[in-house]
C-alpha cells in the first residue's frame, strides 16, 4: 500500500471530527440560503453521529444571511454594519440548522466564541469543558465567531482558523474544510490551466505556504492562505486536515471511508499537551524574534531546544516578559512560538551575547534562556 493510500485509510478510524463549511457552500451567490446543501450537510453529519462518530460543525454564513434578510445591496463595509448583519443572520442561520438537524433526530447547540476564549487560559479551558459536555450528551455543537461583539483585536478573523482552534480545544482527530476550492493546487487553477490538485501534503513547507494566494470569494473571508494556516495549526497539534469541495457529493462520508478527495494534510506524530496547544494557537502573538542559522538548525532538530541570547539575530515588535512571540529564521519562515523571559527592549540589548554576560549588560538576569524549551512549541 503506497503512503498516500495508507494515510487515507487511517481516516476511517477518526472518531471526533470538526467539519467547517464556508459561506459559499451554504449560500448562493445572491446571499440566500442554499437549502439543498444545508439539508445534505445535516443528513451526512447526523448519519455519522448515528454511527458513533462525534461531529462538530463550524459554520460561516451569518453575515451573508443577515445581509439577505435585511435586504442590503452588499455586505456592509463598517464593523457596526457587519455586526448588525451578523446579529440578524446568526439567529436565522441557527434556526435553519435546528430545523434540518431535527428532521434527522439530532440535537444541536450554538457555541459562539471569540479570540478571548483562546487568549485567556481559563476561558480556553472552560470552552473545552462546555464542548466535552455537549459531546458527552450526544449534541452536535455548531460553532461560529461571535461577530456581534468581537472587536478587531479580539477577532479570530476567519472560520478556517476557527476550525483548527476548535479542533485543538476538543482534541479532534480530523478537520474537514468544505469550500468552493476543492483542495490545494500546484498553481492557481483559475489562471493556470496546467495547475494540478495536490492530494497529499506530508509536510507544510515554506514553498507550500508561499504558493497559497489571497482571499477567496466576496461572500467569504478565507482564501487558500487561511486554509494553509489552519492546516499548520491542526497538523502541529497532531490533527489531520482535509480541504475538499463543498459541492462534492457525499464528500464527508467518502473522506471518512478513505477515498482520495481533496487535499490531505498529514499531522505531525506528536500530540501537543493541552497547555502547549494553547500557547501555540490560542495565545496572541505579541512580537517576534529572528534567530541565526545555527539556532534555526537546532530548533528544527527533533525535540527542539531552549533559545539563548547568542542565537538571536533581531528583535521585532514591542513585548513584555511572559509574552508569546513567534520565532522565525532569517528567511522569514516561522519555526516556533514560545513565552519569552525578557522584554523586547532587554532582548535588543542582549541579542548575540552569551548568557553569562546578561547580568553585566542588563544589571540583572531573569534566566539563562530567552525561551525555555518547556515553553517552546516547534511548528516546523
Amino acid at each position: 500500500m503506497h503512503e498516500g493510500k495508507a494515510y487515507r485509510e487511517a481516516l476511517k478510524n477518526a472518531k471526533r471530527i470538526v467539519v467547517k463549511v464556508g459561506t459559499s457552500t451554504i449560500t448562493y451567490a445572491n446571499g440566500k440560503r442554499n437549502f439543498s446543501q444545508i439539508d445534505r450537510l445535516a443528513r451526512e453529519l447526523s448519519d455519522l453521529q448515528n454511527q458513533g462518530k462525534e461531529m462538530i460543525l463550524v459554520s460561516s454564513g451569518a453575515v451573508a444571511v443577515g445581509v439577505d434578510r435585511l435586504g442590503l445591496p452588499a455586505k456592509p463595509a463598517t464593523i457596526p454594519g457587519k455586526q448588525a448583519a451578523a446579529a440578524v443572520g446568526q439567529g436565522v442561520l441557527m434556526h435553519t440548522y435546528e430545523k434540518f438537524f431535527a428532521d434527522y433526530g439530532q440535537i444541536v447547540a450554538q457555541v459562539l466564541i471569540t479570540r478571548t476564549e483562546a487568549i485567556d487560559r481559563h476561558r480556553y479551558t472552560n470552552s473545552r469543558n462546555t464542548f466535552m459536555e455537549l459531546i458527552k450528551q450526544g449534541v452536535i455543537p455548531i460553532v461560529n465567531e461571535n461577530d456581534v461583539v468581537a472587536l478587531d483585536e479580539l477577532k479570530i478573523g476567519d472560520n478556517d482558523n476557527m476550525s483548527a482552534l476548535v479542533a485543538g480545544i476538543v482534541d479532534a482527530d480530523l478537520v474537514i474544510i468544505l469550500s468552493d476550492i476543492d483542495g490545494l493546487y500546484t498553481a492557481n487553477p483559475a489562471t493556470n490551466p496546467d495547475a494540478k490538485l495536490v492530494t497529499l501534503v506530508p509536510e507544510i513547507t515554506p514553498e507550500i505556504e508561499a504558493s497559497a494566494g489571497g482571499v477567496g470569494s466576496s461572500r467569504g473571508t478565507g482564501g487558500m492562505a487561511t486554509k494553509i494556516q489552519a492546516a499548520k495549526a491542526a497538523t502541529s497539534s497532531g490533527i489531520q486536515l482535509v480541504i475538499a469541495s463543498g459541492t462534492e457529493k457525499n464528500a464527508i462520508p467518502r473522506i471518512l471511508q478513505g477515498e482520495e478527495i481533496g487535499t490531505l494534510f498529514v499531522s505531525r506524530e506528536n500530540r501537543l499537551q493541552f497547555r502547549k496547544r494553547w500557547l501555540a494557537f490560542g495565545a496572541q502573538i505579541q512580537g517576534s524574534i529572528v534567530v541565526d542559522d545555527g539556532c534555526a538548525k537546532a530548533i528544527r532538530k527533533a525535540g527542539g531546544c531552549s533559545i539563548l541570547p547568542a542565537g538571536i539575530y533581531e528583535v521585532v515588535g514591542s513585548f513584555q516578559t511572559g509574552s508569546t512571540v513567534s520565532v522565525i529564521d532569517k528567511e522569514g519562515h516561522e519555526l516556533a512560538r514560545g513565552l519569552v523571559h525578557y522584554t523586547a527592549e532587554e532582548l535588543d540589548k542582549i541579542k548575540g551575547c552569551k548568557s553569562t554576560d546578561i547580568a553585566t549588560i542588563l544589571g540583572h538576569k531573569n534566566y539563562d534562556e530567552v525561551i525555555h524549551r518547556d515553553d517552546l512549541v516547534i511548528l516546523q
